[in-house]
């Protein structure tokens, strides 16, 4: 992060219906084979730094799972609840063509798995492949309950570069020395923010640099090979690798508040591809990767044989150890090294850029500080600025979680759960990034709403996101349900069109997007997923818990209302309440959301 403050997770909600064919929109596939898992919500004792605690796993595993899929493949995942937390999953980037009810935000497109029930997840991966991973959805069960999720080409279609000798899973998270869900409830009892993780940590693994985490003396012979004691460390990741071959490292970042950089020591990292999009290559020496986010990176095993580290890093910077040559990450402020790789990436299949906008949106992220109300305000109010309560907000506008699940709520057209006055643009315009206080005479404090904006099926959608500094600049990650989209630009300060240089031959293809420190991001994408989408406008990874979401309703360009029974996508929403619905109905009406008339 930027700054000790992290801002608060937002969403889009979208509401979208089926009309005619617009602008090309393609046709999808109905399926290949079909994958079947089960997953068991348990939890699990581990220990780790000096100490041990109950964590919640799935099938009592740290990371859980990996999901192995191809391209078209359908999947079937069979969740119990076997703790006393609600639960959900959500397949973090799957579009969930016409599967809305199982992308897995709870109280957005289903009510929590609760102790003791079993849902099922049923979607096709269509057109997509590449690297991509579950987490919980359901309050900071993600910070333990999440796993990779790879979906490998149809049989026979190679990789746009050189084939590796091997693949290898690199899921970077956070960990707590705290119950994360105790954490999370006094981070919203106390109004102030999170605390940064107790260690980062590479597959579960905090590595050699954290106490406990490497404790072992081996004594060897004095031999040519073994001369002394080699420290071997019980709680670190490694990869032996063979001299000469080249690896593809799908790397994941599945923490919950922290970007992080990812380095090896003496090694040139080949970005492949982004958001689980082939790119054209790009080497480089280090990469960072917001919450969310994945990247495959190329490794070839061309220096002496030794022990290198690899190096996570959350804005702070690698500590070197004894038992490898060090990676040497960015300071822990480095923007220019994020600035560098976004500049140069490319997408490699980028013929649907949309080069015509129907709809121009400019949405500001922040984070704000709401006078406080609590009868404890010492203890309660501990946001900055002279006190109050964290909210992040987005156009100024903070999300309320709904206690029904809103796809529900569309679905059986019970009133009241939203409204469809959500801006396409900032309600007071000032200077974002530099000139954002949480007093007079610029109010900025953020309003409380369930908002949507309505847009038609088939808008070609330009969306402008601004950082802002309302209590201080930082970088959001921004993750669209249900779609990828087009980063065609990228800048620091203010949004200025005039001179913002935009890219439309080859921009990557993402589906989140960590917008800068103080500064914007520019994303394109076709409105052509049916249903309600989670076009999110906000931080995908629960960034704070507090309130704070945009949402969006899709029309039909007709006017008419078709799409209830074709509902399909999804949102993000924060906090911890239990919805009120009963989360059987999606069950009982799933099939009414997968087929086109």
């Amino acid at each position: 992060m930027a700054t000790t403050i992290t801002a608060l997770v937002c969403a889009l909600l979208s509401l979208l219906s089926i009309s005619h064919s617009v602008h090309g929109i393609k046709r999808w596939p109905g399926g290949g084979s079909t994958r079947f898992y089960d997953f068991k919500v348990q939890t699990k004792r581990v220990t780790k730094l000096c100490s041990s605690r109950e964590i919640v796993t799935i099938n009592e595993m740290y990371p859980g799972p990996v999901v192995y899929a191809q391209e078209d493949d359908r999947v079937i995942v069979r969740v119990t609840n076997l703790t006393p937390h609600n639960a959900t999953i959500h397949w973090h980037g799957v579009r969930q063509r016409l599967s809305c009810w199982f992308d897995g935000p709870s109280c957005v497109t289903q009510c929590p798995i609760q102790a003791g029930q079993t849902f099922s997840y049923e979607f096709t991966l269509v057109q997509q492949k590449g690297t991509f991973f579950w987490h919980a959805h359901f309050s900071w069960l993600r910070a333990t309950v999440y796993g990779a999720f790879i979906v490998y080409p149809k049989p026979g279609v190679p990789y746009p570069f050189p084939y590796p000798y091997e693949e290898h899973i690199i899921i970077l998270g956070e960990y707590w020395l705290k119950d994360a869900l105790k954490l999370e409830q006094s981070v919203l009892a106390s109004g102030g923010g999170a605390p940064k993780a107790d260690a980062y940590t590479i597959n579960g693994h905090p590595g050699p640099n954290y106490n406990c985490s490497a404790n072992d003396v081996v004594k060897g012979k004095r031999s040519r090979k073994l001369s002394r004691n080699v420290v071997v460390s019980t709680d670190v990741y490694r990869i032996n690798v063979v001299p000469g071959k080249t690896y593809l490292l799908r790397l994941i970042n599945a923490g919950l508040n922290t970007e992080n950089f990812f380095a090896i020591a003496n090694h040139k990292l080949t970005i492949v591809e982004a958001d689980a999009e082939y790119t054209k290559a790009l080497p480089t020496d280090k990469v960072m990767l917001g919450p969310g986010q994945t990247l495959n990176v190329l490794v070839t095993a061309n220096q002496p044989i030794s022990r290198y580290s690899m190096a996570v890093g959350a804005y702070l910077g690698a500590t070197p150890n004894s038992i490898s040559l060090p990676a040497m990450l960015p300071r822990f402020n480095d923007n220019l090294v994020v600035k560098t790789v976004m500049d140069g990436l490319r997408g490699l299949n980028t013929s649907d850029v949309p080069k015509v906008i129907d709809k121009n949106l400019f949405v500001t992220i922040g984070v704000n500080v709401q006078k406080c109300s609590r009868k404890n305000p010492k203890k309660n109010c501990q946001g900055t600025n002279g006190g109050g309560v964290f909210a992040a907000s987005m156009n100024n506008i903070s999300f309320i979680r709904p206690n029904v699940s809103l796809l529900e709520a569309y679905y059986r057209d019970r009133a009241g759960y939203f409204t469809d006055d959500f801006p396409g643009a900032p309600l007071k315009l000032y200077d974002f990034v530099n000139g954002a206080p949480n007093n007079a005479p610029i109010d900025t404090n953020s309003m409380n709403g369930t908002r949507v904006f309505v847009l038609e099926y088939g808008t070609r959608v330009q969306l402008i996101l601004q950082d802002t500094g309302t209590v201080s600049t930082e970088n959001h990650p921004i993750h669209l349900h249900g779609y990828s989209f087009y980063v065609v630009g990228y800048g620091t300060g203010n949004y200025n069109p005039d001179t913002a240089n935009f890219n439309l031959v080859d921009p990557p293809y993402m589906n989140t997007i960590g917008v800068p420190v103080g500064g914007w991001a520019a994303i394109r994408f076709t409105a052509d997923n049916p249903g309600i989408i989670g076009s999110g406008l906000c931080t995908a990874i629960w960034r704070y818990i507090y309130h704070g979401v945009c949402l969006w309703r899709l029309s039909s360009r007709t006017g008419k209302d078709h799409s209830r029974p074709f509902l399909t996508h999804q949102l993000i929403t924060l906090g911890v309440r239990s919805c009120a619905c009963m989360w059987w109905i999606n069950k009982n009406h799933q099939e009414d959301f997968r087929y086109f008339p």
